[in-house]
């Protein structure tokens, strides 16, 4: 009686740790893109991400579809949320944005990958450009 209650014991130990979820973290990202185009756009650029004490640089490459006209750099800075480990930042984000920069503008973005990573975003833009578009942004971290 007394080993089948321990089996019971470690048997409900160990299900309960094994049912509390993963603890998710936050990380601090830098995005410094190029974008141009006419209707259909580019994008590409590199940015940086701090996470857990250390430094991850990354590579950004993308399209977008829609209205999409003339070009602008854009630096944005932010958080990378629900990560587990520094490669979790890595996939495809997809958003659907509109903006306009005619010299210096303000820009705020939130995509999401398909690891469940939400990245928020908001910095400066600058150049001539008008957006209405689907975009997507692959995100790629650099072999150090």
């Amino acid at each position: 009686m007394a080993r089948c209650l321990t089996r019971l014991t470690i048997a409900t130990l160990l299900s309960a740790a094994l049912s509390l979820p993963a603890h998710a973290e936050t990380g601090k990202v830098r995005f410094k893109f190029f974008k141009a185009g006419w209707f259909i756009g580019a994008q590409a650029g590199s940015g940086i991400l701090s996470f857990r004490g250390e430094m991850y640089p990354f590579r950004i490459g993308g399209v977008s579809a829609g209205l999409t006209f003339g070009g602008s750099s854009t630096d944005l800075v932010g958080a990378a949320q629900n990560m587990h480990q520094a490669s979790d930042i890595e996939g495809i984000y997809t958003a659907l944005g509109a903006g306009l920069a005619v010299g210096a503008g303000r820009r705020a973005i939130q995509m999401r990958n398909a690891k469940g990573v939400v990245l928020t975003l908001e910095g400066e833009q600058l150049g001539l450009q008008f957006d209405f578009d689907l975009s997507g942004m692959s995100v790629s971290i650099q072999n150090q």
